[in-house]
């Protein structure tokens, strides 16, 4: 029987792919924790006006990331003090305009994020661009929203992990969810590889989208769809799971080039 690497570097067949999650594991050998470590430091402007009301799902660390803030800093600019606490409708500041901005609620989760305090939902009114969330059916969405660079959310759910750019911290982000909620392709390509032989991973799923970009859908409870498939952004691949995790969860990343980038500079403003 072939080992797991040797497996994994016959079913990718090319450097490109097989450079794909390069870095997951410690110069000593053992695995990486992948994506377990949320970033701090947002990679973007943040945003200086409006005001955001808390909904249910909600961190300190989520609404930083989306809006460019360093959650700390953001903590104190609304006077927030440790244990870092929000409530169901607080209004979290960003500058001195009383203009709100706000995102579509994701679908609620069973888990919890495990490092900051969960909020409960109250619906907000939000003048900015909307996107709908993935819900897939029958193994085929309809239709996803599909952001401008031509990538759809993988999963409904709350961002747990966010994308770091240092070698020992996590290549993509995850997403909390429900065991055996709906993964989805997050853009149209083809699966290159469909196991559990890269370690750290548990069932995963990686699609090649063109000779520039590949995409990796990781710790899944069961996978759906085989080597060599043609899929469609949108399509459920495989279910949400724990393999190869502590929780819950689907860890995705997308690969430039071979290259790791932020999967948030890529998919629907949520």
């Amino acid at each position: 029987m072939l080992s797991g690497s040797l497996r994994l570097s016959v079913c990718l067949g090319a450097s490109l792919l097989l450079g794909l999650l390069g870095g997951c594991a410690t110069s000593s050998g053992t695995s990486e924790s992948i994506g377990s470590r949320p970033a701090s430091v947002p990679a973007r402007q943040p945003v200086t006006q409006g005001q955001y009301r808390v909904q249910r799902g909600d961190t300190l660390y989520s609404i930083a990331s989306r809006y460019g803030w360093e959650w700390k800093a953001l903590a104190g600019r609304n006077g927030i003090a440790p244990p870092y606490t929000i409530r169901v409708g607080q209004v979290i500041r960003f500058g001195d305009s009383g203009a709100q901005v706000s995102r579509v609620t994701p679908a609620p989760s069973a888990a919890s994020a495990g490092r900051t305090p969960l909020a409960t939902a109250v619906p907000v009114t939000a003048p900015l661009p909307q996107a709908t969330p993935v819900t897939p059916a029958a193994g085929q969405a309809a239709p996803p929203a599909i952001s401008a660079k031509g990538w759809a959310w993988p999963a409904n759910g709350q961002l747990i992990g966010l994308f770091s750019s240092n070698s020992s911290l996590n290549k993509g982000i995850d997403i909390a969810g429900e065991l055996g909620q709906p993964v989805v392709a997050a853009s149209t390509g083809s699966v290159v590889y469909a196991g559990n032989g890269l370690r750290g991973y548990g069932e995963l799923v990686i699609i090649k989208h063109s000779d520039t970009y590949v995409s990796a859908y990781g710790h899944n409870r069961r996978l759906l769809v085989r080597e060599g498939q043609q899929v469609k952004a949108g399509q459920k691949i495989a279910e949400m799971g724990s393999s190869g995790a502590d929780r819950v969860k689907l860890h995705f990343e997308i690969r430039r080039q071979g290259q790791p980038v932020d999967p948030l500079q890529y998919l629907p403003r949520r």
